[in-house]
C-alpha cells in the first residue's frame, strides 16, 4: 500500500485537491444561502429561535437561547445611532433592512464566509433594544451569536459611556 502511494502520490493528492474544490464550491450554496422568510418583526416580536445552540435572542423563553436586550438611556434615535456606530466598527457588516423599529445586518464570518443573520428591535416604550443573531446554516456555532451580541453590548455601552 505505501510503495502505491509513493509511486502515485501526486495523483492521489491531485485527486484529493480536486474533490476539496468540488465541495467547497458545491458547498457554497448552503454558505450562501438566501435570506431566510421568516426574518422581520411581527407584533412587536422577533422570530423564535430554532432548538439549535447556534441562535439567541432577548425575547426567546428557552434559556438556551435567551441573552439580555440592550437597554439605552437616551432617545430611541439616539440609541439607533449609537447601534449604527457599533455596526460600522465591526468587521464583514452589511445593513440590508433598516426600518423605523427594525433592522437586519448580515456579519460574515471570515474564512468560511458564513452569514449570519442580526436582528434589532428598537423598543421605545420600555428603552429597550432587542437582538436575535442566528447562523444562516448548520447546527452548533461554537458561541460566535452569543460573543457577537456581547460584543455589540460592550460597544454600545462603550459608546454611551463616551458620550457622557
Amino acid at each position: 500500500m505505501i510503495t502505491f502511494f509513493l509511486k502515485f502520490r501526486f495523483q492521489v493528492i491531485s485527486l484529493l485537491c480536486l474533490i476539496n474544490c468540488y465541495l467547497l464550491v458545491s458547498g457554497s450554496n448552503l454558505i450562501l444561502a438566501d435570506v431566510p422568510q421568516y426574518l422581520g418583526l411581527k407584533n412587536q416580536l422577533l422570530s423564535p429561535c430554532p432548538r439549535t445552540p447556534n441562535c439567541v435572542s432577548s425575547q426567546e423563553k428557552n434559556s438556551q437561547n435567551y441573552i439580555m436586550p440592550i437597554p439605552f438611556e437616551d432617545s430611541m434615535e439616539q440609541a439607533k445611532n449609537k447601534i449604527y456606530l457599533v455596526i460600522n466598527s465591526m468587521h464583514n457588516t452589511k445593513i440590508i433592512t433598516q426600518k423605523d423599529l427594525y433592522w437586519h445586518v448580515e456579519f460574515t464570518t471570515k474564512i468560511f464566509r458564513y452569514i449570519d443573520d442580526v436582528e434589532f428591535y428598537f423598543d421605545a416604550y420600555n428603552s429597550l433594544i432587542h437582538v436575535r443573531s442566528a447562523s444562516r446554516s448548520g447546527y452548533w456555532d461554537l458561541g460566535v451569536n452569543r460573543r457577537r451580541v456581547e460584543a455589540i453590548r460592550f460597544r454600545f455601552e462603550k459608546f454611551a459611556n463616551y458620550e457622557n
